[in-house]
């Protein structure tokens, strides 16, 4: 039996060679409590516990060479929820969270009607589902990532419906929706090189980059569909680039849209958009 607070403290000076102090003792903390069962509070209280030194040895390793803490524990945290996670799919961001929070704040429809675009994780969509106390639709273009937000719908009790489709190139397989939601692709190839070791190494491309001669390709097309599936004054959310939501507005408001607000996340930057069909 060993002091988890030793190894807790051991395991975090060893990702210390990687990270800065404060997010190696977080990395520590995950990795203790989503794979070997130990709380914080545990640790706190300098409680004795078997640990599998050889294991977690090879998860320090792992989290030595950048991959993401999510994929090496193949959990992450997510509106107050333990998401499975692989690298077929994107790890969920805490601005998705405040997404999430927006629509549930403006939502004034009983049983909504809502189908997510890009559902990933299955993180927005299962959560909408949780929280509404609703049935989900939601689509992806990889077989893997489906498969993964249909274990986590089936491990939270959640009601969804999760379709194969390719947005770019087929119609959206519901409609006479509330609500369309999307966070899709968006950043330009040419920002990979400024990207952080541990997402171009590890997270899927297919689910981060558009062409730089398009980056709204994604926006522009789920905008065109969204006047054919919303319901008139249903609405419209998007999780964006920072620097494009005047461009998407624009392309919004050419295109049949009204009411279009883009909503800052909790560092200050464009990260939301709303808008209105009709």
């Amino acid at each position: 039996m060993k002091n988890v607070k030793q190894i807790w403290q051991e395991t975090a000076k060893q990702l210390e060679k990687v990270y800065d102090r404060r997010e190696a003792e977080n990395i520590s903390y995950l990795l203790l409590e989503d794979v070997f069962g130990i709380s914080k509070t545990a640790i706190l209280f300098e409680e004795k516990s078997e640990v599998a030194l050889e294991q977690l040895d090879s998860y320090i390793k792992r989290l030595l060479k950048h991959e993401p803490i999510q994929y090496v524990t193949g959990i992450a945290d997510f509106f107050g929820r333990k998401f499975q996670v692989a690298p077929g799919s994107l790890i969920p961001r805490p601005e998705t969270e405040e997404l999430i929070s927006l629509i549930i704040k403006e939502n004034k429809v009983e049983n909504p009607r809502i189908l997510d675009i890009g559902v990933g994780s299955g993180c927005i969509a299962i959560t909408l589902a949780l929280e509404l106390n609703i049935q989900i639709f939601g689509t992806d273009v990889s077989e893997e990532a489906i498969s993964i937000a249909r274990k986590n719908s089936d491990q939270l009790n959640a009601k969804s419906q999760f379709y194969y489709s390719d947005i770019l190139k087929e119609e959206l397989p519901e409609s006479d929706l509330d609500i369309l939601v999307s966070n899709p692709p968006y950043i330009p190839i040419k920002e990979f090189v400024h990207m952080p070791k541990n997402v171009i190494d590890y997270e899927p491309e297919i689910a981060l980059f558009v062409p730089d001669d398009d980056p709204l390709i994604f926006y522009k097309r789920i905008a065109d569909e969204g006047l054919r599936c919303l319901k008139i004054g249903g609405i419209l959310y998007f999780e964006i680039h920072e620097n494009f939501g005047n461009e998407i507005k624009i392309y919004l408001q050419n295109n049949g849209y009204s009411d279009i607000a883009i909503h800052q996340d909790m560092q200050g930057k464009d990260r939301m958009l709303s808008a209105l069909n009709g």
